[in-house]
């Protein structure tokens, strides 16, 4: 692995934008191709961006032997196909969360990157967060005790058209894909895989979710309060609390700018990190660190925990009544 990582971009949607974006300002990474399923979608994106090769299908994009790494910016709905793709064709990928539709297509990219031998990475961009990596190793030194509970919500207002995308269940729709797998992702974090999961949701005339509730238990004791919303802007906070303290993560918890520690007996205390809350260069960096020492997974974003991820938004879904066409259960 040379010392400038070369990234292909799969998709041009907004997101793909932001990444595009994020790696032009660092100096060890370059966008060499793009690729979608529009020609013209993919020449304009390579202009705005002065990106090199621009490719009417993700086929030529996955076998461009110029391109180190695939970030599949895709709706998740397309993750299986366009990830699979690209490990097919020997390439790492870095895919976009919800990492897939179903925890079923989620285990078929695992084992076909492992199979191969290549890295992949959910882009859980919240993991690889300066502020929420050391709110992490906070709670792991003992600084709150041990946890109790976990509150996280995450909801916009909407409201979205019925034929929005996130109203359509062939393509995911719904809150708890685009919006709750960050809540879900957060307890994970602080708590590994539940035992128990309820949950409760306000469906669309669609089937999909629009504001879920979920209960996850663990037999140590601990509990996670989440919710998640597309008919309704949430505080999106987070909070932690153990048995000796608790910490507190002000509006937008997936990407801070700090937190609060609060301890009996001692004034709360305020932790902050410099820099942009919105970058996605954080994950990129550990991309790129991974991959040039020879690492096929993160242990930022352990593969392991993105299928947890994945089986507990499945029991969720089960609970609520909320099934996709690719669902086989």
């Amino acid at each position: 692995m040379s010392a400038t990582v070369r990234w292909g971009i799969l998709a041009t949607g907004g997101i793909a934008a932001s990444f595009a974006a994020d790696l032009k300002e660092m100096p060890d990474a370059e966008v060499v191709a793009v690729g979608s399923r529009d020609l013209a979608s993919a020449k304009t994106f390579a202009e705005r961006f002065d990106i090199p090769r621009a490719y009417g299908n993700w086929a030529e994009l996955a076998a461009d032997p110029e391109v180190d790494v695939v970030y599949v910016a895709t709706p998740h709905s397309a993750h299986r196909a366009a990830a699979g793709l690209c490990l097919e064709a020997g390439r790492a990928v870095l895919c976009e969360k919800a990492f897939a539709l179903n925890a079923r297509e989620a285990g078929e990219l695992v084992a076909l990157a492992r199979e191969r031998h290549l890295f992949l990475m959910e882009a859980m961009w919240m993991y690889c967060n300066p502020v929420v990596r050391e709110l992490t190793r906070l709670v792991a030194d003992g600084a709150i005790g041990e946890i109790r509970t976990v509150h996280a919500d995450f909801g916009l207002e909407g409201p979205f058209a019925p034929d929005h995308r996130l109203r359509d269940p062939a393509v995911g729709g719904g809150a708890l894909l685009d919006l709750g797998v960050y809540p879900v992702s957060f307890a994970h974090l602080l708590l590994g895989e539940p035992d128990r999961i309820s949950a409760d949701a306000l469906l669309s005339p669609e089937g999909v979710d629009l504001n879920t509730g979920v209960l996850l238990g663990w037999d140590a004791g601990a509990t996670a309060l989440l919710s998640c919303s597309i008919v309704a802007d949430t505080p999106l906070t987070a909070s932690v609390t153990g048995t000796k303290g608790r910490i507190e993560v002000p509006r937008g918890f997936f990407s801070p700018e700090g937190f609060v520690l609060h301890r009996s007996g001692r004034e709360p205390e305020e932790f902050t990190v410099p820099g942009r809350r919105d970058s996605l260069q954080h994950e990129a960096a550990e991309v790129m660190r991974c991959l040039r020492a020879g690492e096929t997974e993160s242990p930022l974003v352990p593969l392991d925990g993105t299928l947890a991820v994945m089986r507990t938004l499945d029991a969720v879904r089960a609970r609520i009544g909320v099934r996709y066409p690719v669902d086989t259960l």
